[in-house]
């Protein structure tokens, strides 16, 4: 059992390592200079959460029988943003398949 977990996890690193070491080290690009990533913060405070969340439940507590088609787009298309809104602050965590694999065998090992 274990021989087969050892050659599983060898399997999986040397796979992902020839992925990682096919780029060519010697292209350069057209400034030549390093890239910085740019930290900025824009997390939103708890009132703007809280008054987004509410915008969105009276989107959907509304009576739409009466409302044109172009009305309820347009609905739609708000409550779409606010969503995405609060999704871009940081509300979810994604994990790639690879990883997911890796944290599973490693819980089910230790």
């Amino acid at each position: 059992m274990k021989k087969i977990i050892l050659f599983t996890f060898l399997i999986i690193f040397s796979l992902s390592a020839t992925t990682a070491f096919a780029t060519k080290s010697d292209t350069k690009s057209a400034t030549d200079k390093p890239t910085i990533p740019v930290k900025t913060e824009n997390k939103m405070s708890e009132e703007e959460l809280s008054r987004l969340t509410k915008r969105v439940e009276e989107i959907r507590d509304m009576d739409k029988t009466n409302m044109t088609i172009k009305e309820k787009r347009e609905l739609k298309k708000e409550a779409k943003s606010i969503r995405e809104n609060v999704k871009k602050d940081g509300g979810y965590i994604y994990i790639g398949g690879g990883t997911l694999l890796l944290i599973i065998l490693l819980i089910i090992l230790l």
